[in-house]
């Protein structure tokens, strides 16, 4: 059974979405599928294939998010210091071809969010950053060839 990082934030955020599909959603979609049903004919019934389609959904998005609970390796970033760039850092790179400077945090996959600067620890440009120190280039293979970001700095913060 492989582990799954994520930061404590990660791990909060799918627990309430978690709490949110059980005791919501879930009571929700049951009461819209019995009022659906109510109005008779469920072969031609568009209220109610819906409400079941979403009642699917919303059962595998909560054995998906207990699977990955249960197999959460979760990282304490405020518990981490050093040089080195490892899961849960804020890097700091300098692109050196546009020479613009780019802040990412490496979360795990569910917490990645490139607007907010956070990058998930499976994307080739956090994969090319790993175990690297501050002065080290990280090469990447992007579609448009390969770039080159010096990393300027690595903090712990969350």
């Amino acid at each position: 059974m492989n582990k799954i990082p994520m930061t404590v934030a990660g791990q909060i955020a799918l627990d309430e979405e978690l709490k949110r599909l059980k005791t919501i959603e879930r009571p929700a979609v049951i009461a819209a599928i019995s009022e659906a049903r109510e109005h008779g004919d469920l072969s031609e019934n568009a209220e109610y294939h819906a409400a079941k389609e979403r009642q699917g959904w919303i059962e595998g998005r909560v054995q998906e998010l207990e699977d990955k609970l249960a197999r959460a390796q979760v990282i304490d970033i405020t518990k981490m210091s050093g040089d080195t760039v490892k899961f849960g850092a804020t890097v700091t790179v300098l692109d050196e071809d546009t020479e613009q400077e780019a802040t990412y945090q490496i979360v795990g996959e569910d917490e990645a969010d490139v607007k907010a600067g956070k990058i998930s620890i499976s994307s080739p440009i956090a994969r090319s950053m790993i175990n690297k120190e501050v002065g080290d280039v990280a090469e990447v293979n992007a579609p448009g060839g390969l770039k080159s970001y010096e990393i300027m700095s690595v903090s712990w913060t969350s």
